[in-house]
């Protein structure tokens, strides 16, 4: 077995659980400042309240959706199980949960490709 491999799977676990807390953290402030809900209007409009912030979310738009494109096409050729899980969490928890959880689902799928 290639611990390497295994190690890098652990890693992509811990990101997806940082990348999931992270966010829900500043989803939680977000709520509590303008809340008492998510109201995704205002949070879009924050989001783009200046130049800086319009950067880093057309960034993380572009990028995520070209990287999301490729989760599915990826997620389908491998045949890598929970991918309604990946999906559904884009959207649900964020993307920065999602992305290492793809990542580490994908290591784990080649890992056991490798096997048979």
């Amino acid at each position: 077995m290639d611990y390497s491999k295994k190690l890098l799977s652990w890693f992509y676990l811990l990101l997806a659980i940082t990348g999931g807390v992270l966010t829900m953290i500043s989803n939680i402030e977000f709520m509590s400042q303008y809340g008492p809900g998510f109201d995704v209007r205002l949070f879009l409009q924050l989001a783009n309240i200046n130049a800086a912030a319009q950067s880093l979310s057309r960034d993380l738009l572009v990028g995520s959706t070209a990287i999301f494109i490729w989760m599915i096409v990826e997620g389908r050729r491998l045949q890598i199980k929970n991918m309604l899980l990946v999906i559904l969490s884009t959207f649900v928890v964020a993307f920065a949960f999602a992305a290492p959880l793809f990542l580490c689902l994908r290591e784990r799928r080649l890992m056991e490709l490798e096997r048979t």
